[in-house]
């Protein structure tokens, strides 16, 4: 098992080794000083139906014109911050050194909660300070990579009227546009040794296998829970459990049992997933976020 705080859990649903691809070509503990930072993903909440992750487009555009902005998701449910931190957690490795992500899923804006930018390794964050770096920063502390983070207060870094209901445009966009222009992580603000941190995913071993919960339903319905495959490997016999299911034995691809079939496998981050082939599980066991899952291990 991972060792962390809280047992490792948060690491344990997060950590996985990064991708070839996302190996960083310079030294993660090292000073870190691109000639430029142009890509910028974004990840919000907003949907895409009111034009606001094309206004904050807009704005990283005049700041930054060069910049390279990549569409992350801009489903993440509504006001969900462990979502949106388990999604940059996963995603934020396959970026090249020097990625800036922007993340608005805000449900405190307006309020005296701070805004922040960081550099995490070898990857950049700009957003609110409310846990949703939670992942990132647990690898990197974990990997005794660098770590900076500032609040963002020097004013001028942001739009001139900022609203209180939009500070993914009128702060964070800004921010992260300057960021890429190459103004440097400790020109934007105050240096903080106290970010807010997410309650941590419990897991936990047992004398027959191992308890956790789902962490996380994807598009397709797909059930990931805080089991990896450091943790359980392929055991052979193993029942896996969600409320009074039991899937007995594990495969390795979809294409191993027919349509309609209840199936746990691991996804793609090597988490344990329940999934329904060519279905949807989650609907199929209303299951939700926070659902115990048990793993048993041998005959029962």
């Amino acid at each position: 098992m991972v060792k962390g705080r809280c047992g490792g859990c948060w690491r344990v649903m997060t950590r996985q080794q990064p991708p070839h691809i996302a190996l960083p070509t310079a030294n993660p503990k090292e000073p870190y000083k691109p000639k430029h930072m142009s890509i910028i993903t974004l990840m919000t909440d907003f949907g895409i139906k009111d034009g606001n992750v094309g206004v904050m487009k807009g704005v990283i555009w005049s700041i930054a014109p060069d910049a390279q902005i990549a569409d992350l998701s801009h489903t993440i449910s509504p006001q969900n911050v462990h979502e949106a931190a388990l999604i940059l957690a996963r995603s934020a490795p396959y970026f090249p050194a020097g990625s800036i992500h922007l993340v608005v899923v805000d449900p405190g804006v307006g309020t005296d909660r701070r805004h922040i930018a960081a550099r995490l390794g070898m990857q950049y964050f700009v957003g609110p300070d409310n846990g949703v770096i939670s992942g990132l920063l647990e690898y990197a502390e974990a990997e005794d990579w660098t770590v900076e983070i500032v609040h963002t207060d020097k004013r001028q870094y942001w739009l001139p009227k900022v609203s209180h209901v939009f500070h993914g445009r009128d702060v964070f966009a800004p921010i992260a546009a300057h960021l890429a222009r190459g103004v440097p992580l400790y020109a934007l603000g105050t240096p903080i040794h106290d970010p807010v941190r997410l309650p941590l995913p419990q897991l936990q071993p047992t004398p027959s296998g191992w308890q956790g919960e789902v962490i996380h339903i994807d598009h397709f319905g797909n059930i990931s829970t805080s089991i990896r495959v450091e943790n359980l490997g392929y055991p052979d016999p193993v029942n896996v459990r969600l409320g009074d299911v039991n899937i007995r034995g594990m495969v390795r691809t979809f294409g191993e049992r027919p349509p309609g079939e209840l199936v746990a496998l691991y996804g793609s981050t090597g988490n344990l997933i329940i999934s329904v082939v060519n279905g949807d599980a989650a609907r199929r066991l209303n299951a939700s976020v926070g659902d115990q899952v048990t793993v048993i291990l041998g005959e029962e």
